[in-house]
């Protein structure tokens, strides 16, 4: 029986085993983090998307684009 913890001791085979375990929780761990980073920045964003879309009055434009731009008035001083 002896001989046997003396074998088990000695054996390395299970310790790779070890090694990829701890090594697949670190980058389960990392994508874990990344992730909540990216969730919480994105949700700002969105928040910040749908102010901006709030305060647009349907039908208008801030750009200018699809409108017809108004005349310039024309310069009346004789310099």
């Amino acid at each position: 029986m002896i001989k046997l913890f003396k074998n088990f001791r000695k054996d390395e085979s299970g310790a790779v085993t070890v090694d990829w375990v701890v090594l697949t929780a670190a980058v389960v761990a990392l994508a874990g983090a990344a992730y909540v980073a990216i969730e919480e920045g994105s949700e700002g964003l969105s928040e910040n998307i749908r102010d901006s879309l709030k305060e647009i009055t349907p039908g208008a434009s801030s750009s200018g684009a699809g409108t017809t731009p108004e005349p310039e008035p024309e310069d009346t001083n004789d310099t």
